[in-house]
């Protein structure tokens, strides 16, 4: 006995017919399935995919968490199928005959799971459309099923009902604003969305983030965890690129990456030096990297000992980074990344691990730096403590979909009025989600100011 005839038997008994006419009743649920998909927005060559169709199905259905299942049960099943040929080569038929009905049996554990799993995407798929339940018997089995997707998707009645996701979609793009109006001078962002592909599902990480930074300003990035505060800075420092415009004094950092390199700088949690080194000659081989080829050695050396004089490591250019403290590694680490004077200044927790008299110290050098003209944008997880050198705040909150939106951008003065509160903490835990012990307020607020934003841009407009 060979694959065909296990799966000859396989067929059979769950579906009560031939292979042929199995493909047959398969291929019609494929042309169904594509009427579906175009009644939801998603492209109908998902529908020639196999595996990955009713992954895009169990989306129509709002079930993507049932479809990654569905997707993981079917694969399993194939790969098995797979190795029951490998292993039937060579091997002995009584051995094939145990390894037949073990595999067997294994198989339609495997479609059994696999089938409660697609009925679940099925009943979704009800409940979007707003059938009755009887539907699900056409859903049920394979010798039927196709009739179900040719009737919803060729049906012009039949029509998809709006989904949560869609209205709280339509229910912040009402309040939307118009496109940025680019400056001259600071920083413009018009991120329209920043997505990740999880098991080919589309996640969206952030989404509708418009803003302007003036030139001179110290800015506070305040979030909860997963808000997306690291995923918005790699997006506007041009690491990770998103469906974007960031512009910096009127220049676009995307399509003049290799230029702008050097007006942006960027300085993440994690300290990056060798501890063999000494301070100097870190920074002496950072300097080599962050500034122009055309720079001269005199010229080099010079910007190194003007940095370290800026950031009072003069006294330690000789000691080892590996036995320096580590309010030192904190501001070696910055100004390696102000070596190039970068005009705008990225800097993801600087103070972390440092004691509230030495984050002051470093945060007050950074207020020192916005000063001369820069902006500087700073995530930090204790903001109270040192609020008062802040201009600006940004406020990233995850929706009820997980997705990184505005819930406020203003000044500080202001986002104490907005949210009725003068901690930046507890702005925190207002967005933060019940689950995170937070008041889970993200949606209201993030609503709130995009309808407050759209109302300034009618005053502005006349």
């Amino acid at each position: 006995m060979n694959t065909r005839d296990i799966l000859d038997i396989f067929f059979g008994i769950l579906f009560g017919t031939d292979v042929i006419v199995y493909v047959v009743f398969e291929a019609l649920f494929i042309i169904g399935l594509t009427q579906v998909f175009r009644k939801s927005h998603i492209s109908i060559w998902w529908a020639f995919s196999p595996f990955l169709r009713e992954v895009k199905l169990a989306k129509c259905a709002s079930r993507e968490p049932e479809g990654r299942v569905y997707f993981f049960v079917t694969v399993l099943r194939s790969a098995i199928v797979v190795l029951m040929n490998v292993f039937e080569i060579g091997t002995d038929e009584s051995d094939v005959n145990v390894l037949v009905l073990f595999s067997s049996m294994l198989i339609l554990t495997i479609e059994f799971v696999a089938w409660i799993y697609r009925i679940r995407i099925f009943i979704g798929l009800v409940d979007v459309y707003r059938l009755k339940k009887k539907w699900l018997f056409l859903f049920a089995f394979s010798v039927t099923r196709w009739l179900g997707t040719m009737m919803l998707g060729f049906s012009k009645t039949k029509m998809p009902v709006k989904t949560a996701e869609m209205e709280h979609e339509e229910a912040l793009r009402s309040f939307s604003t118009e496109d940025l109006v680019l400056m001259d001078k600071g920083l413009s962002v018009d991120l329209k969305e920043r997505v990740a592909t999880d098991l080919f599902q589309k996640k969206t990480l952030l989404k509708d983030i418009r803003l302007s930074l003036q030139p001179g300003h110290m800015v506070l990035l305040l979030g909860g965890s997963g808000s997306g505060k690291t995923t918005f800075i790699n997006a506007i420092n041009g690491y990770e690129k998103a469906d974007a415009k960031v512009y910096l004094d009127g220049k676009d950092v995307y399509a003049k990456y290799k230029q702008m390199k050097y007006e942006v700088g960027y300085v993440p949690q994690q300290e990056l030096m060798r501890g063999k080194d000494t301070l100097y000659h870190t920074l002496d081989d950072a300097a080599l990297l962050r500034l122009p080829s055309v720079i001269s050695s005199k010229e080099r050396i010079a910007r190194v000992n003007e940095v370290m004089q800026i950031f009072g490591l003069s006294a330690s250019s000789s000691s080892l980074v590996e036995k320096m403290s580590g309010g030192q590694k904190k501001r070696l680490s910055i100004a390696m990344e102000y070596l190039s004077s970068p005009q705008l200044f990225i800097l993801d927790e600087p103070d972390s691990g440092l004691d509230g008299v030495m984050a002051r110290s470093l945060m007050t050098k950074l207020r020192a730096i916005a000063d001369q003209g820069k902006i500087v944008i700073v995530i930090t997880h204790t903001p109270d403590r040192v609020i008062d050198l802040f201009d600006d705040v940004i406020v990233l909150a995850k929706d009820s979909h997980k997705t990184g939106r505005l819930a406020f951008f203003g000044s500080v003065k202001d986002a104490d009025k907005f949210f009725k509160s003068r901690k930046m903490e507890e702005i925190v835990m207002s967005i933060n989600s019940t689950e995170e012990g937070g008041k889970g307020l993200a949606d209201e607020y993030i609503k709130r100011f995009a309808e407050q934003s759209a109302k300034n841009a009618e005053v502005q407009n006349g």
